[in-house]
């Protein structure tokens, strides 16, 4: 396999924050789901989901649009250390393969920036549920620059 970029540029302190804001203090889809960032490391982001039982179906599994939710959002909040303070990214694409039936406990996964130019990231993410491979993603999000406000 190849190696993977090294990033020099990793900043910590917006790793810290993003660590320090995933508990009780995040909103939208990853405060709703219960996402919590566990670990940022230059490129590399560890998080966990505890499957509650809102999140699983009439058929006693869960339901994979949480899974989809959950690897958007690890394949992007990955990229906000390695990228210039200020842009944001924004997934273009992403591909998932299922591959075990979730039926509770914690899914725990692991995402790395595998390519980054000035305009994209390609990241990719392994999810685990009882120490099976449950999920593997790959997507492609593009570079923005900050919002300028009128």
């Amino acid at each position: 396999m190849p190696e993977l970029p090294k990033f020099e540029n990793f900043n910590q302190e917006i790793a810290d924050a993003m660590l320090k804001g995933s508990s009780k203090a995040q909103t939208g889809i990853a405060s709703y789901l219960g996402i919590n960032l566990l670990e940022f490391g230059p490129g590399t982001l560890t998080a966990e989901l505890e499957v509650v039982d809102e999140l699983i179906t009439p058929n006693g599994t869960m339901h994979g649009g949480v899974m989809a939710a959950f690897m958007d959002h690890v394949l992007g909040v990955v990229c906000y250390p390695v990228m210039d303070v200020g842009k944001w990214a924004a997934t273009t694409e992403f591909k998932l393969n299922y591959m075990a039936a979730i039926r509770g406990g914690t899914l725990t996964a692991k995402s790395e920036v595998v390519s980054m130019t000035r305009s994209t990231i390609v990241v990719r993410a392994l999810v685990e549920n009882a120490g099976r491979l449950c999920c593997s993603a790959q997507g492609t999000l593009l570079i923005r620059e900050p919002k300028v406000k009128t």
